[in-house]
């Protein structure tokens, strides 16, 4: 028995307890004091998954794909280590071990799947080895954090390649993605989506990465499917789109239901997902992978993802009234492009929120919020009765929005999030779009369940409400 370790484990789940006594969520300070009380806290809670250690990075969709993949896994009946709700520090990383752990600091699991932050990617892989990895995708985020993407690819590259062995699952259609198997000598699986797979609605977005990760040249692309992921070729090398194991096509949304085929290994099928947003189809063919890689039958993963729901913020539903409100959390320019083509592929009259912290995990410098494509909102703004702007920088968001082209009628700001929110939600559209940045999102989802019913999707695929 480690002393040391139970220690630790103990006084964490009492500060936990004490964390969520006062109104917090407990999900970062049991790990901050278990790693003072003995650093190795980690490494052993960690070293007794009985199977795999599934890792997932990357800059957009991490904790949903985490948690897409953890539905197929739980849905075979194994017990699994997850970090649900996006605590993806080093210390998120140890909670989340410390709340599987007994007081005693013996956890009873399969596998362990953790989102991992990419300035904290090698932080952690210095303590846990996983066997996978999954790379989703890399894009400009929080520059006064992150700095340079540049910055963030290497941090990751880097720490692959100090591996020394796995396995890892790349989006073949981003390039700063896709050139981690070459760059890393490690084994790799490869998802992606079938050329001109976006609809015709999509944004002409800002591209993150137009010159080859090997050798410098501007990459050459047959098509795009979103920012700079799409069919690439490099005419100075032979970097190209690798051809994926696992490819999705023929994507439609039919009421909350998000549905793909997929291709692999010479045969298909069909997967279904209660959320919205094209991008989230990525998501779902990485959790796809990981499940095939483990040797889940492909109906049992289409299973598995059809009892997905959406994390905090995640495109989250509620019903105000019998109107459905979709939160949805937004941190950079190709996120909030993504959000914005996702509020525009719905049909009928909207009403929008929009809520814009800068705190320290929201990143101080909020001036990525003019890379935003909000023009692409002026062409459809017939079908946004109202704009909502709340938050510590409402005035800021207010003032984007009016040189984006938005009549200054349409846009009305309030700082105080719950009388916002209230406003938004008793707004003319026939639905209400949230969008919000980290710091403002517990707060909005705290006054939704207040306010409103939270949709439960049932496995057979059937929505209700509680």
């Amino acid at each position: 028995m480690n002393i040391k370790l139970m220690i630790a484990v103990i006084a964490a789940k009492l500060a936990a307890s004490l964390s969520r006594m006062f109104g917090g969520k407990g999900s970062s300070l049991p790990g901050v004091v278990a790693r003072r009380i003995y650093q190795g806290t980690l490494r052993d809670l960690a070293k007794q998954a009985r199977k795999d250690i599934i890792m997932v990075t990357g800059t957009n969709g991490k904790t949903t794909t985490n948690n897409m993949i953890a539905s197929v896994i739980a849905s075979t009946g194994c017990k699994i280590v997850i970090n649900q709700e996006g605590a993806n520090l080093i210390t998120g990383v140890t909670t989340a071990f410390i709340r599987y752990a007994n007081w005693l600091g013996r956890i009873d699991c399969d596998y362990a799947l953790l989102e991992v932050d990419e300035a904290s990617f090698p932080k952690v892989l210095r303590e846990i080895s996983p066997q996978m990895v999954v790379v989703n995708n890399f894009f400009r985020d929080q520059l006064d954090r992150y700095g340079e993407l540049d910055k963030t690819v290497t941090l990751v590259r880097e720490a692959l390649k100090d591996l020394p062995q796995v396995h890892l699952i790349l989006n073949s259609d981003d390039p700063l993605v896709a050139q981690m198997q070459q760059a890393t000598g490690h084994s790799a699986t490869f998802f992606g989506l079938a050329p001109n797979q976006r609809p015709a609605t999509g944004s002409q977005q800002t591209r993150e990465a137009r010159f080859c990760p090997m050798c410098g040249e501007e990459l050459q692309y047959e098509n795009y499917q979103y920012s700079q992921l799409g069919s690439f070729v490099c005419p100075g090398c032979s970097f190209k789109r690798p051809e994926p194991e696992i490819e999705g096509f023929a994507i439609e949304t039919v009421g909350s239901v998000l549905n793909a085929s997929v291709k692999y290994h010479q045969a298909m099928t069909t997967l279904s997902i209660h959320t919205h947003g094209f991008y989230n189809v990525y998501n779902a063919l990485a959790a796809f992978t990981v499940g095939s890689l483990i040797g889940i039958k492909p109906e049992q993963i289409a299973k598995g993802l059809l009892t997905y729901r959406p994390a905090i913020g995640r495109m989250e539903t509620f019903f105000y009234q019998g109107k459905p409100a979709i939160l949805n959390l937004v941190k950079n320019p190709t996120g909030y492009n993504e959000g914005v083509n996702s509020l525009l592929s719905i049909a009928g009259t909207k009403t929008v929120f929009m809520a814009i912290n800068d705190n320290d995990a929201d990143g101080k410098d909020i001036s990525w919020l003019w890379d935003v494509d909000f023009e692409h909102m002026v062409k459809a703004n017939h079908e946004i009765e109202l704009f909502v702007c709340s938050g510590l920088r409402a005035e800021e968001m207010a003032l984007r929005l009016k040189y984006a082209g938005i009549p200054l009628e349409q846009i009305t700001v309030i700082k105080e999030m719950e009388p916002a929110i209230k406003k938004a939600l008793e707004g003319p559209g026939k639905l209400t779009y949230l969008f919000s940045t980290y710091t403002a999102l517990w707060s909005a989802q705290k006054i939704l369940l207040a306010l409103a019913e939270k949709e439960v999707p049932h496995a057979e695929g059937v929505s209700s409400i509680s």
